[in-house]
């Protein structure tokens, strides 16, 4: 068994991970850490664990003390909050999976542009891990510290990686139109995310100023092997859980839709969770599920290509892809615990 402590693990995040991870075959949750509600039964915080779960919160600072009864430490936690405890967890041989974005940026210089906070163990970047499975595999299964990636950038990667790798685009001409329904914005109370101010309407926000844009520029250009600048507009949309990635590019070559497709089909032909669709893809067929559909299309009178690519933001884009990442670490099957559709109403 893998024993398990989560921190962070009542945000949505966090609870999608706690889900996961009770019904994994492999897995013994050890401890779940909540600083707003130590003390507290899980159960009482979710019910739906009632009779499924018997953990009592613990805060952070009990963490420390548990560090030797796990193997792997997930973190659900806001950005600048994970430096001390990974440290400790590393210094100890527990793995680490964070979720959040503190070990995404390569450059400290750049994450600290980005995110506002001193990046206080730059020293740890050069070995942690982008945890985006399909293009990272071999670099997981051996890494001790794992960025798991942004929902955002693993729709967008997911969907040009094919058009970037193969060299058929020009990449100054990227843009991203992006949706995601409201648990993307985390569980914290928000004006700006209360019913009233979300329903019936959808808006862009953090317009040109994104903190998911390096990461994204990072790793694709990374991809294409050489450094390119995007543009990226995210929406909130009236709905609960759900991205819809929408990519423009210029294409440089003279290229059929049928045989982009064909592209597409063979970049991913060994993966389980990525799936190239003839329709254009739609949240509701991915929403509960680790699946990423990807559908395209080409614009021959303008020259331009359209992928659309969806996820469940808080699986695919959070505690689904973070479970990926631990069955690669610790040698099981990449699909275990992760093997089912989405459940569609």
């Amino acid at each position: 068994m893998i024993n398990v402590g989560i921190l962070g693990s009542t945000g949505y995040a966090g609870q999608q991970l706690v889900w996961l991870l009770n019904s994994h075959k492999n897995v013994n949750i050890a401890f779940l850490s909540s600083n707003s509600y130590a003390g507290d039964p899980y159960s009482k915080v979710y019910k739906n664990y009632n009779g499924f779960l018997q953990n009592v919160c613990i805060n952070m600072h009990d963490v420390e003390d548990k560090l030797d009864e796990i193997d792997v430490l997930f973190l659900a936690l806001p950005h600048g909050k994970s430096f001390h405890v990974t440290q400790k967890a590393l210094e100890k041989g527990v793995k680490v999976i964070d979720l959040g974005a503190d070990y995404r940026i390569k450059s400290k210089e750049i994450y600290e542009q980005w995110y506002k906070v001193d990046h206080e163990c730059s020293e740890l970047l050069k070995d942690s891990v982008y945890g985006l499975p399909e293009l990272k595999r071999e670099s997981i299964k051996n890494a001790s510290l794992i960025a798991n990636p942004g929902c955002y950038p693993t729709a967008s990667i997911l969907a040009l990686a094919p058009l970037l790798k193969n060299k058929l685009v020009n990449p100054k001409s990227i843009i991203i139109d992006a949706k995601s329904g409201v648990s993307g914005a985390g569980r914290s109370a928000s004006i700006a995310n209360l019913y009233t101010e979300c329903n019936d309407s959808i808006k862009a926000y953090s317009v040109a100023c994104h903190r998911h844009t390096p990461e994204i520029e990072q790793e694709l250009s990374d991809i294409y092997g050489d450094d390119l600048k995007l543009i990226f507009t995210p929406h909130l949309v009236p709905m609960n859980r759900g991205i819809l990635s929408i990519c423009y590019a210029d294409l440089i070559k003279d290229i059929s839709q049928e045989e982009l497709y064909e592209i597409y089909k063979d970049f991913y032909k060994d993966e389980f969770f990525v799936k190239v669709i003839e329709d254009m893809p739609e949240t509701r067929y991915v929403s509960g599920s680790n699946m990423c559909h990807i559908g395209l299309r080409i614009d021959k009178r303008t020259g331009r290509v359209i992928v659309g690519s969806v996820i469940d933001n808080l699986i695919k884009g959070a505690a689904g892809q973070a479970v990926q990442n631990m069955n690669l670490m610790f040698d099981l099957p990449e699909n275990m615990g992760l093997d089912f559709p989405a459940m569609v109403p």
